[in-house]
């Protein structure tokens, strides 16, 4: 069984760091591309960061020189370093992975606070 979860979340001041760990486990293909997206109340979900195949990376714009995403490809893992961060950037924080375009898995999310 897939499974997909992220960990790191929590509450911090303006201009602090957090950084988030996503493991997905369970998958028996390679991963062709990993990403984290994030959705305030009442907003849309977003993509934050993503690696594909491993050594493609973009940012949205909002967060470029601020967060940092890596990967350990043997591990199926992501982290995505965050800092100098905003109350703006307070979200829940969703990890995925896509196998192929019909094959996807969402974490279940975690929370991000930033708040004096």
């Amino acid at each position: 069984q897939v499974q997909v979860v992220e960990s790191g979340g929590g509450l911090v001041q303006p201009g602090g760091s957090l950084r988030l760990s996503c493991a997905a486990s369970g998958i028996r293909s390679s991963i062709y591309a990993m990403a984290w997206y994030r959705q305030a109340p009442g907003k849309q979900r977003e993509l934050v960061a993503q690696i594909i195949s491993g050594s493609i990376i973009t940012y949205a714009d909002s967060v470029k020189g601020r967060f940092t995403i890596s990967s350990d490809n043997d591990k199926n893992t992501v982290f995505l370093q965050m800092n100098s961060l905003k109350p703006e950037d307070t979200a829940v924080y969703y990890c995925h992975a896509k196998l192929t375009t019909s094959t996807t898995y969402w974490g279940q999310g975690t929370q991000v606070t930033v708040s004096s």
